[in-house]
C-alpha cells in the first residue's frame, strides 16, 4: 500500500517550462531595457521588475508548495499577472512610438517561437539575423526604425509564450487543489494512515 506523505516533492522549478522561459524573458528584458529604454525613467525599472517579478514568484510558489498548494496557485498567478503587466508595456512602448505590433499569426512569431531560444544571446542573435534581413535593400534611415520594432516583438512574443504556459499552469493547478486539497487535507490522511485507518 502507498505511504501517505506529508510533505511532497516540491520545489522543481528549474524544470518547470513556464520558469525557463520567464527567465529568458527577464533576461531579454533586461537588456531590451538597457538598450531603449531610458536608463533613469520609471518604465524601465517597471519592466525590469515585472518581468523579475515573473521568474521569483514561479520559484517561490514552487517552493512553498510542500506545505501549501494555495499559496503555490496564489503566486503562481500573480508570476502570470506581473508577466501581463510587461506584455502590456511591451505594447505600449510599439504603440507610443508608431511601431508596428506583430499579428499573432505573423510568420516571424512562429519563427522565433519554433527557434527555441534558451538564452539572451540566442534571442538577441535572431533579432539581429531578422533585422538584417529585413533592412536589405533599404536606406540608412529606414533601417534605423526596424531593430527596435523587432526586438519588442521578439520579447512580446517570447512574453506571450511564457503567459500562456503559466495559464496552463495555474488551471492545473487549480483542478489539483480542488480534487486533492491542501495540506490540512494531507495532514488528515497521513494521520489515518498512521493509526491505521483508511488514506
Amino acid at each position: 500500500m502507498h505511504k501517505a506523505q506529508l510533505l511532497p516533492e516540491h520545489g522543481g522549478y528549474r524544470t518547470l517550462k513556464s520558469f525557463q522561459i520567464a527567465q529568458l524573458v527577464y533576461d531579454v528584458t533586461v537588456r531590451f531595457c538597457d538598450r531603449f529604454i531610458e536608463k533613469r525613467s520609471r518604465t524601465h525599472d517597471q519592466m525590469v521588475q515585472a518581468a523579475r517579478s515573473g521568474v521569483q514568484n514561479i520559484a517561490e510558489g514552487s517552493q512553498a508548495s510542500g506545505t501549501s498548494k494555495k499559496i503555490e496557485l496564489k503566486l503562481t498567478n500573480i508570476a502570470r499577472a506581473s508577466l501581463e503587466e510587461l506584455r502590456l508595456d511591451y505594447e505600449d512602448f510599439l504603440r507610443q512610438r508608431n511601431l508596428n505590433l506583430w499579428p499573432a499569426k505573423d510568420p516571424r512569431r512562429r519563427a522565433l517561437i519554433a527557434k527555441r531560444c534558451a538564452t539572451a544571446n540566442e534571442a538577441a542573435g535572431w533579432v539581429r539575423q531578422e533585422y538584417e534581413r529585413q533592412s536589405s535593400g533599404q536606406n540608412a534611415a529606414s533601417i534605423e526604425s526596424t531593430l527596435p520594432e523587432i526586438a519588442a516583438n521578439a520579447a512580446l512574443t517570447l512574453t506571450v509564450v511564457a503567459c500562456s504556459l503559466l495559464d496552463r499552469q495555474v488551471h492545473s493547478l487549480a483542478k489539483q487543489f480542488e480534487s486533492e486539497g491542501g495540506f490540512t487535507e494531507r495532514l488528515y490522511r497521513v494521520r489515518s494512515a498512521h493509526r491505521g485507518g483508511k488514506p
